[in-house]
């Protein structure tokens, strides 16, 4: 049951052409827009994530634009719960974050607002990366995320970053 009570702007299936396939996402704008907050999931999640989708309507209600996005291809979310070949692969989970922040910066309705990131696991990674490359991130949030799967461009960011971890969150093996 979704406790979402803000009215939408906007409530829309976006997809975006990554060359070998398309990514595809949920974009909801409420009236009173603060910006936009661009989700990116970790491995063996989805943008139908039940906390991902509390957490986006929760930011909806305050006036928090929201995209959660999946970053993998269908074709490569199902190679990955076998294989396991991408959930690690932050250079493209990144490169995929950053090509629906530049959709968003050329969206008509989303182009002017401050965007942030919302990162959980190796989606925290990605998203990191993601905010040192573009200096014009508003925030990061990392939940539960991995930070050192950012190496280097960790030292690179300069957006305000908040990484949240639980005191029961246990590592992850790949």
């Amino acid at each position: 049951m979704s406790r979402h009570t803000t009215h939408s702007l906007v409530h829309q299936t976006i997809q975006l052409d990554v060359g070998v396939g398309t990514i595809e996402g949920d974009l909801v704008l409420p009236e009173a827009e603060a910006g936009v907050v661009l989700f990116a999931h970790g491995s063996g999640s989805s943008r139908h994530s039940p906390r991902n989708r509390f957490v986006a309507e929760s930011l909806n209600d305050a006036g928090f634009g929201t995209l959660l996005i999946d970053l993998l291809t269908m074709q490569e979310d199902r190679t990955d719960a076998i294989t396991g070949i991408y959930r690690f692969d932050i250079r493209l989970l990144s490169d995929r974050l950053l090509l629906a922040t530049q959709w968003l910066r050329r969206f008509e309705a989303t182009h002017e607002f401050p965007i942030g990131y919302f990162g959980a696991s190796t989606g925290g990674g990605a998203a990191l990366v993601a905010a040192a490359e573009r200096q014009d991130i508003a925030a990061v949030v990392s939940r539960g995320g991995r930070p050192d799967l950012a190496g280097d461009a960790l030292r690179l960011v300069r957006s305000p970053t908040l990484l949240i971890v639980g005191g029961f969150d246990f590592p992850l093996f790949s």
